[in-house]
């Protein structure tokens, strides 16, 4: 794929959210169903892989910008999401006072619920591709049960959900 639509792909995908992962649906549609240049497993990954590792949620766009093109792909995803970061503050000088106005709060809380039903949709295909039996259906409950009734941080619940992969199928 070349690099400049790598880069146009992914700075559509941050533009046009408000959160890290509210990006995935359209990050799915166009990289593995429109372009094929990923399949369902290789997104799953990326986004395993980035979960892992410190930092915010959206990081998980540079391992799918490698995983498509190596090292210039990880770059023109890195330079995908700080453009944004450039943009706002040319729109900062816009939006001033307006933001604490209470149809702009509305508004960004209906984008945000469109967002979560967007993740949503996106979540189904990815998790047939994850979840292939009666262990990994244990093991994705149970870490949904742990996501959403403690505090535990994320990366915990990945690296568990990762050791007993391995405690099952016997170390290397």
């Amino acid at each position: 794929m070349n690099l400049l639509v790598l880069y146009l792909l992914l700075l559509k995908a941050t533009l046009t959210t408000f959160s890290g992962m509210s990006s995935l649906p359209l990050v799915r549609a166009d990289f593995v169903v429109r372009h094929k240049v990923l399949t369902d497993p290789q997104l799953s990954r990326a986004v395993a892989v980035s979960r892992m590792a410190p930092g915010p949620n959206g990081l998980y766009l540079v391992s799918v910008g490698y995983t498509v093109a190596g090292l210039p792909g990880a770059t023109a995803a890195t330079v995908a999401l700080v453009t944004p970061a450039f943009l706002i503050i040319v729109f900062l000088k816009f939006l001033g006072r307006n933001a604490e106005h209470p149809v702009a709060q509305r508004v960004t809380q209906a984008v945000t619920l469109a967002s979560g039903g967007l993740i949503a949709t996106a979540l189904l295909p990815l998790a047939r591709s994850s979840i292939d039996g009666p262990f990994s259906v244990v093991v994705a409950g149970a870490s949904l049960l742990v996501l959403t009734a403690t505090s535990i941080d994320t990366v915990w619940v990945v690296l568990a959900a990762a050791a007993a992969g391995l405690a099952r199928k016997g170390l290397p």
